[in-house]
């Protein structure tokens, strides 16, 4: 088989990338990517040159570059997006072009060329905001409520990968995952950035009273379902994707990696808190477990450890990485406390 990676360079889409070749090396995968400031193709170095995979550099809202890399394609698996809610609020324009129309252009890209599945990648945070005491979780039967320019723009592509099934027979599947963290995560979400603020003798800046609830899943958990949605899954269907059983709101995650490096709570910072920011998230991952048998084998703890661990041990990536554009990023989104 072979299956075009979108946002192969990306943290979820180069762990995908070397788990698929470790598991299916009879599979040629080729990898398209823009490389945007997230994209890394450092992530991917241990199989460069392998016959196997091939990076092609190219747009998904670009029409020509995408009819010149799907062709002989059998699988797309749809990583390709702008991810950070807090970039979203400060320029929506890239969200709204890359998630909605480079998803419209590759849909129309894949029946042309009759793929035999495309699988779209999305997010939990199309549903919008659960309250702290809710006991409710997010399930496929949810309702879209998204409430940021970066949620809505995943909404939008959601339901354009649901119509093209709908009213074209496109054999698509679609999976909406909780928060990952892991190996070679850009260090603008929380996990890295408060491991490499740490690390750097930088506080850790926690947006308004720290009590925001996440669902986290360990990466290599989301690669597994994902395989498991494109082994088992039922084309048209929509999976959700957890990894927690209980909440932890994300002053308890700064102060468990405080704690793993032997900080002090000194290091934590309230920051202004942002705006629209959704106070909690919870998912329901029952159906993926009950039809196709997965369920996430990482616990929280366990892994935010060695999560903690491999940034210590790949100080070069991450200083690369946060140098430059992201550093004035950072400045620009965290000197209003």
């Amino acid at each position: 088989m072979r299956l075009l990676v979108t946002g192969g360079a990306g943290f979820i889409g180069s762990n995908f990338i070397l788990y698929w070749l470790k598991n299916h090396p009879e599979d040629e995968i080729v990898n398209f990517d823009k490389l945007t400031y997230a994209g890394n193709l450092e992530n991917l170095k241990s199989i460069e040159g392998t016959p196997n995979y091939k990076f092609v550099k190219g747009d998904i809202a670009n029409a020509d570059d995408v009819a010149a890399v799907i062709l002989g394609i059998d699988i797309v698996v749809h990583f390709a997006a702008e991810s950070h809610v807090d970039r979203s609020i400060h320029d929506s324009a890239p969200f709204i072009m890359t998630n909605v129309a480079g998803t419209q252009i590759l849909l129309d890209a894949a029946l042309k060329n009759n793929v035999k599945r495309f699988h779209h990648v999305s997010t939990d945070e199309v549903f919008g905001s659960l309250e702290l005491n809710d006991p409710n979780k997010f399930n496929e039967r949810t309702n879209y409520n998204p409430r940021s320019p970066y949620s809505a723009s995943k909404a939008g592509s959601d339901h354009l990968v649901s119509a093209y099934y709908y009213t074209y027979n496109l054999p698509i599947t679609i999976t909406n995952c909780s928060n990952n963290f892991g190996p070679y995560q850009f260090p603008e979400k929380i996990i890295p950035l408060a491991i490499t603020n740490l690390l750097e003798g930088k506080k850790v800046p926690i947006y308004g009273d720290g009590l925001y609830v996440r669902d986290w899943l360990y990466v290599e958990d989301h690669v597994k379902a994902i395989e498991a949605v494109l082994d088992k899954g039922k084309i048209g269907e929509t999976y959700l994707i957890g990894g927690m059983t209980e909440d932890i709101p994300n002053i308890e995650v700064a102060k468990k990696i405080v704690r793993i490096l032997g900080k002090s709570e000194g290091d934590i910072e309230f920051v202004k808190d942002r705006p629209g920011h959704d106070r909690r998230y919870a998912i329901d991952w029952s159906k993926i477990k009950n039809e196709l048998g997965w369920k996430p084998l990482h616990d929280f703890d366990t892994w935010l450890k060695k999560t903690v661990e491999w940034y210590k041990e790949n100080e070069d990536w991450w200083r690369e990485v946060k140098s430059g554009e992201y550093q004035k990023y950072y400045e620009k989104q965290y000197n209003n406390k």
